[in-house]
């Protein structure tokens, strides 16, 4: 069961920040999760629309400019970073799960990926995710070949199949929503599970037992932990 860092190490830095995500790294993680907007053609990385709860700015970001939101504070004088900069910091030491947050987001973020490739990266280095399912489905059709995964949340009526549509290759469930049934119908559907998101060390352990594939995380340290071969 692999540890996916949520927005890095949230649980101990600031979220999607350069310092989070080195965080989550050090503890081990196999991935890290950050969250992507398109900002003048800039891929940004936040998880909120409103500017308020992660950093000292005000405002919607989409109202915003870009060279506003990187003056901005997001938690220990760290700035917003780049979808680049994340790379550059990750440097295929783990994984990097990227979730579209925003509209216009796909063409960027594939377009991202391939210059990456092109620098010796392989796909299995990314997942692009997202509960917005044409932005998803943007990114299969523009590049089969990168590896997606179908966030949801409840249980949408018809999940498998829409994932099979879509050719996710993961489906992201929430934690309350998951069970055994419902990891075992997804594996026979050749879909991995990656269950959003696993804090307590009974939910861990739990997730382990019935099959998750992967859980994301607050605090790296505690599914390590927990978790045993």
């Amino acid at each position: 069961m692999l540890c996916i860092g949520h927005r890095g190490a949230m649980g101990h830095e600031p979220e999607n920040t350069l310092l989070s995500i080195r965080a989550a790294i050090a503890l081990g993680v196999d991935a890290v999760e950050i969250d992507v907007y398109n900002l003048e053609n800039n891929l940004v990385v936040i998880h909120d629309r409103d500017l308020a709860r992660t950093t000292n700015g005000i405002g919607y970001l989409e109202n915003r400019s870009f060279a506003y939101v990187r003056s901005l504070d997001a938690g220990k004088g760290e700035q917003i970073p780049t979808l680049e900069e994340v790379l550059e910091t990750v440097n295929r030491q783990v994984i990097v799960n990227i979730e579209l947050k925003g509209s216009n987001t796909a063409k960027l973020v594939v377009d991202l990926i391939q210059t990456y490739i092109k620098m010796g990266w392989s796909y299995s280095d990314f997942i692009v995710s997202s509960f917005n399912h044409d932005e998803l489905n943007q990114v299969k059709t523009i590049s089969p070949e990168i590896i997606t995964g179908m966030l949801i949340y409840g249980l949408p009526w018809q999940y498998l199949p829409s994932a099979q549509q879509l050719q996710a290759d993961l489906i992201i469930p929430h934690l309350d929503y998951v069970t055994s049934e419902l990891i075992e119908s997804a594996h026979q559907q050749g879909l991995r599970v990656w269950i959003y998101t696993v804090n307590q060390p009974d939910d861990i352990k739990l997730m382990q037992a019935i099959g998750a594939d992967g859980i994301f995380t607050n605090y790296p340290e505690k599914v390590i932990s927990n978790c045993t071969d």
